[in-house]
């Protein structure tokens, strides 16, 4: 494995903390209502729509239309979103850090993120802008686990899956990248992650 030349990151629960459950529990007094709205209402299927590019105000409405007594609640999710972000993961940030400071390395991002909210975390995470280049979901108009935006990645990139690891927290989104070649790890927390980096020969401080 000490021929590894790339690393590709999922950012959405790998090294940034977003849940739903930090706005919704201001919204809703108790937390069995905000898990009956997340899971029935606005629930992961809802959200990667608009992740594969189907806009916030198409995505808002057609909730709205089908269940108008929430409307309030249903306007939060995008009005509200940013206090979604719980912030970064602070220790995959420094395991990031610690890799871009061995030049041997390149780094990307493929990150299932809505095209129109995305540029408010650019603003806010200064390590977004640290990759050799970036693949969000919303601007390609598909999202993971499709096989097509792995392969856009490898094609825009020019990336050779047999050199290179690919981190995220969902294991779903994973198998297409395994069949595609790239050396996979399911990131449960940043020590784990460091780990099975050095593991697989991956040099850093």
């Amino acid at each position: 494995m000490s021929q590894i030349t790339t690393i590709v990151f999922d950012l959405g629960g790998v090294l940034i903390d977003w849940n739903p459950q930090y706005l919704y529990r201001k919204i809703f007094s108790n937390e069995a209502e905000m898990n009956w709205f997340l899971e029935n209402i606005c629930t992961s299927d809802w959200n990667e729509e608009q992740d594969g590019g189907r806009s916030l105000k198409e995505a808002t409405e057609l909730l709205i239309n089908a269940h108008p007594e929430q409307e309030a609640n249903i306007r939060a999710f995008y009005d509200r979103w940013v206090e979604m972000l719980g912030g970064p993961i602070e220790g995959t940030v420094e395991v990031f850090r610690n890799i871009k400071s061995n030049s041997n390395y390149s780094t990307y991002a493929l990150t299932n993120w809505s095209a129109e909210t995305f540029p408010t975390a650019l603003g806010m995470y200064d390590f977004l802008h640290w990759f050799d280049g970036r693949l969000v979901s919303g601007e390609e108009n598909t999202r993971k686990p499709f096989k097509i935006i792995y392969e856009k990645l490898i094609a825009r990139f020019n990336i050779d899956p047999s050199k290179s690891i690919y981190i995220d927290d969902n294991l779903r989104n994973l198998h297409p990248a395994k069949e595609l070649g790239f050396t996979i790890i399911h990131f449960q927390n940043p020590e784990q992650l460091a780990a099975e980096l050095k593991q697989l020969g991956v040099r850093f401080s």
